[in-house]
């Protein structure tokens, strides 16, 4: 019986540790995607500003910074 707690224990230990390195893993990913979003947002607010105002203060659309990037 107690051999079988103590493999059971091991098991539990091993899972624990698989469990957190892959929760490390998946923050330093969580991490990047954040910071490659900020960067992405800063170049539209760019291309935005130096895109001329169609519609007098009106921000640029999705489909207008498309067409300016060609």
């Amino acid at each position: 019986m107690m051999d079988a707690i103590e493999k059971r224990l091991a098991d539990l230990r091993a899972e624990h540790e698989a469990g957190q390195k892959m929760m490390a893993e998946l923050e330093a990913k969580r991490s990047h995607l954040v910071q490659t979003m900020l960067r992405i947002e800063g170049a539209m607010q760019v291309l935005q500003e130096l895109l001329p105002a169609k519609n007098e203060g009106a921000a640029a659309t999705v489909t207008d910074i498309k067409e300016a990037a060609r």
